[in-house]
């Protein structure tokens, strides 16, 4: 028992240092981490980590909100629909079976791997859209979140963040500030979800949950004296190589 925390607290430390060094949940580290070294199944990995991430949106909102980096409006907007497409997609991962689920959350690493390599280029070719359009896209973006998080059991800033640094025209830190925020309800609605549906594994959170909180402070603080090119870089790389694994152990023999 004792190993198993020690490890859960580990696995923590480590998701929340690259979730706070780059601004995520670190959900998309936690997962594959859990699977690997605890022999977790997927699904329950999944489910898990939604659950230990609502606490990472706790402590990383109130450290934004403190210093003025959290757009309340937008986090509104995000998590009026975020929430009612969670409780979806968890539903949805659980039918999945553990095969399909593994190839699809490959997929969803190399997606958000390739975003963060364009994500400097990107805001070159699409303009900040008008103002009255820009409640729609929250909207749209908060529905999408939603049912990826409750699937993936990830917080979801790799989407929303692009989305509202590229399209919104939020400040990269304000950005981050209010996807932190908008994880708090909506993961705990797909990690409700997640629990009805025996997905989580109760006895790691006590040391996940204090893990994750600690390392994302740590990255946090790391991330002001390491190049940001550099860490997205890094991190891209290191998704690419965690997804396209995914694919090979998933796929039919």
């Amino acid at each position: 028992m004792a190993t198993t925390t020690v490890t859960s607290l580990f696995i923590g430390l480590t998701a929340g240092a690259f979730g706070g060094l780059i601004g995520i949940g670190g959900g998309i580290i936690m997962i594959p981490l859990m699977v690997e070294i605890l022999k977790l199944s997927q699904h329950r990995a999944h489910g898990t980590s939604l659950l230990a991430l609502v606490f990472t949106g706790i402590s990383g909102a109130i450290t934004y909100a403190s210093n003025g980096s959290v757009d309340f409006t937008g986090a509104a907007l995000l998590a009026v629909t975020a929430v009612l497409t969670a409780s979806l997609g968890a539903r949805y991962c659980n039918a999945l079976t553990e095969k399909i689920l593994k190839k699809y959350f490959g997929a969803f690493l190399i997606f958000c791997s390739v975003l963060l390599f364009l994500k400097p280029y990107l805001t070159n070719f699409i303009g900040i859209v008008p103002g009255y359009a820009k409640i729609m896209i929250l909207l749209t973006t908060g529905a999408i979140t939603g049912f990826l998080s409750g699937m993936m059991g990830v917080g979801g800033g790799t989407i929303m963040i692009p989305v509202m640094v590229i399209l919104t025209g939020f400040s990269q830190h304000i950005a981050q500030g209010t996807s932190l925020l908008v994880m708090v309800p909506t993961g705990a609605i797909g990690a409700f979800a997640h629990w009805k549906m025996d997905n989580i594994e109760k006895g790691l959170l006590g040391g996940l949950i204090p893990g994750i909180v600690i390392g994302t402070y740590l990255g946090g603080n790391i991330a002001n004296i390491i190049p940001n090119d550099l860490l997205r870089l890094i991190f891209a790389v290191i998704l690419i190589f965690i997804g396209a694994r995914y694919f090979r152990t998933s796929s039919p023999e």
